[in-house]
């Protein structure tokens, strides 16, 4: 009987019709707007994620996919987001994304509150985290704060859309920091120094447990049998690595999309907050993971691309291609903090350099300098996870840009560890969210599944390491000088 697993991203939703071995059998993708109305601010409308992922759904449909069979539906989504509903559960305002960096202020004021943050939470509190955000509105948009009756993480919307449950899984909660990451319990002490209550934040589950069945009126409009279950599914990083196979100790994978991050599993509560290493929940019990993140991973290729005037990322990293190792040991370096920085700097204050230009300068290396940035940073994630430590057999390459085989080589030579590139790598989240989808259907765990197949082994390049090496230096060393510049240059609090 098959399962429907949806991934709603930042840029679009995409949904995977799967067959009970977990593999894909159709897909289907709606893009997402994004609004930007202040500098710093990232928003969405929830609506347009309900519309996206009924527009997947329907074009499943409209290809010949009967969904009457469909026993489970699961849901990863992008974490972080703050979706705020009054008593009736509509949306009092846009929700605010993970990518969002106006709670600077509110950061500070969290952590002064709670000494016990970093311990009680396994993270540092960052912009980028849903408990400051609610700061920040109870400050700046106080008859909002006061008619807020429940606050949901943008997956857990559309789970209330198809279910009318509130709920929520661990893996997604561990990124509010209103979690008590090592009990997987809401911790009340966060929440009250928000000003919330328990009240006010979604009932709890493992990522492989039911919240409900589908509502009526979307089993008919979705044609859908009424008994199809919907699981608590999962934040997107889990959902790929459950749909990657990555549940085991010491598995893990290194992600290169609109963000960067390095994944790793673990049996056990570890955090590392002083490297601005993410400690979470896994999706699946009694597993946690530790994971680093960037901000403009392959959003520093398409801004670059665009800024010189190359078309697309693909073809930015077509041209980076003429560069040798011996002509990039002279290219700019660049860093690629154009939305500050999460893993390893915290700091929200960074931005985006060149560094380095010449007159004899061309595109191409620009270009090149850009694909090294973005390699740079996630080495930089990699090493604050330790992952050469951990993860010796190597790491799955997924995202976007995973499938450039010369930014695997890059990324590969300057972190020391091999990677290996995963066919259908894109459909990881939605895929994994299938397959929590079927766990719950079946009121146990995950069944054995079979890997999404290896693409390639990339390891790391002699001649580009040797080259890597003393430039990654450089590049740390100019983010440690510049930081105190980047700081000065946070002229406003936040925009009001």
């Amino acid at each position: 009987m098959p399962l429907l697993g949806i991934d709603l991203g930042t840029s679009e939703v995409k949904a995977c019709l799967l067959d009970e071995e977990g593999q894909v059998l159709a897909t289907a993708t709606r893009p997402l707007p994004l609004q930007q109305p202040q500098p710093l601010w990232s928003e969405q409308d929830p609506h347009a994620w309900w519309e996206a992922a009924d527009g997947c759904v329907q074009a499943l449909r409209s290809d010949g996919h009967d969904l009457q069979g469909v026993r489970g539906i699961g849901i990863a989504g992008q974490m972080h987001g703050a979706v705020l509903l009054d008593a009736q559960r509509r949306a009092l305002r846009p929700a605010i994304l993970w990518n969002d960096g106006r709670s600077g202020a509110e950061c500070s004021e969290l952590e002064a509150r709670v000494p016990t943050l970093h311990a009680l939470t396994g993270n540092l509190a960052m912009p980028g985290f849903t408990a400051p955000k609610l700061l920040w509105v109870r400050r700046h948009e106080p008859a909002v704060f006061a008619a807020l009756r429940l606050v949901l993480l943008p997956k857990d919307w559309l789970v209330l859309r198809l279910t009318g449950q509130a709920s929520t899984d661990m893996s997604d909660a561990s990124g509010t920091l209103w979690l008590d990451v090592a009990r997987r319990r809401w911790s009340e002490e966060m929440l009250q120094a928000c000003g919330l209550t328990l009240g006010q934040v979604p009932s709890l589950h493992e990522g492989t447990q039911a919240v409900g069945t589908v509502l009526p009126e979307v089993a008919q409009r979705w044609g859908l049998a009424r008994e199809c279950v919907v699981a608590a599914g999962a934040g997107d990083n889990a959902g790929a690595a459950v749909g990657l196979g990555c549940t085991e100790v010491g598995s893990g994978f290194v992600s290169i999309g609109t963000s960067g991050v390095a994944f790793l599993v673990s049996d056990g509560y570890r955090p590392e907050p002083a490297r601005a290493v993410h400690a979470f929940c896994h999706a699946v019990p009694r597993r946690w993971h530790q994971m680093g993140v960037m901000l403009s991973a392959a959003a520093s290729l398409n801004w670059a691309a665009a800024a010189l005037r190359l078309g697309s990322a693909a073809h930015l990293l077509a041209q980076s291609e003429s560069v040798t190792p011996r002509r990039a040991a002279h290219a700019p370096l660049f860093l690629p903090y154009l939305a500050g920085e999460r893993t390893p700097h915290n700091d929200v204050g960074a931005s985006g350099v060149f560094f380095g230009l010449r007159a004899a300068h061309e595109p191409a290396d620009l270009a090149h300098a850009v694909a090294e940035g973005v390699c740079f940073g996630l080495a930089d994630c990699l090493a604050a996870v330790d992952a050469a430590r951990t993860a010796r057999s190597g790491l799955h390459a997924v995202g976007g840009a995973a499938r450039n085989e010369r930014l695997l080589v890059l990324l590969a030579s300057a972190a020391g560890l091999p990677l290996q590139a995963v066919d259908n790598a894109q459909h990881a989240a939605a895929r994994g969210a299938g397959l929590l989808a079927q766990a719950a259907a079946r009121g146990g765990g995950l069944a054995p599944i079979a890997p999404l197949r290896a693409a390639a082994t990339v390891a790391p390049d002699p001649a580009w390491a040797a080259v890597l090496a003393p430039r990654l230096h450089a590049f740390r060393e100019l983010y440690r000088s510049l930081r105190e510049p980047f700081q000065r240059s946070m002229t406003q609090e936040t925009p009001a």
